[in-house]
């Protein structure tokens, strides 16, 4: 294997698991809310929800220290090591950053997590996490 296709892949890997990580801070508020009302009692762990609220709150922080997410700032350098295009790529790799980056102002994205981040916080309050022991 070439080190440009190593270097793709691990690219490609990282930007899974970036997706990964965005979709568990959205879905993971989804399932809260979905969980409750149906009585899921493992939405309410507090291991997850913990999780949960540590990740949007490091999202929060990046937005508003104008800190690119150490993630990003990886699968760029991978995809510079690979001589690939920077936004390019595989095939995944492309519809993967279309659903993951945008284009707009860094105060936009600072709102944006910060009324999310709020969201998660209000989530604590109308269902409070449980701990493993009842």
């Amino acid at each position: 294997m070439k080190p440009s296709t190593l270097y793709q892949w691990l690219a490609d890997a990282v930007l899974v698991v970036h997706v990964s990580l965005v979709g568990f801070v959205v879905l993971g508020l989804v399932l809260v809310v979905i969980g409750n009302a149906r009585h899921w009692g493992w939405v309410n762990n507090v291991w997850f929800r913990l999780l949960h609220l540590a990740v949007i709150f490091v999202v929060v922080a990046e937005a508003w220290l104008g800190v690119v997410c150490p993630l990003t700032t990886l699968e760029m350098w991978l995809r510079t090591q690979a001589d690939a295009p920077v936004y390019g790529g595989s095939f995944v790799a492309h519809w993967l950053q279309e659903l993951l980056y945008y284009d707009a102002p860094a105060w936009v994205f600072g709102v944006a997590y910060t009324v999310f981040a709020l969201l998660v916080v209000a989530s604590w309050r109308y269902f409070p996490p449980t701990s493993a022991k009842r």
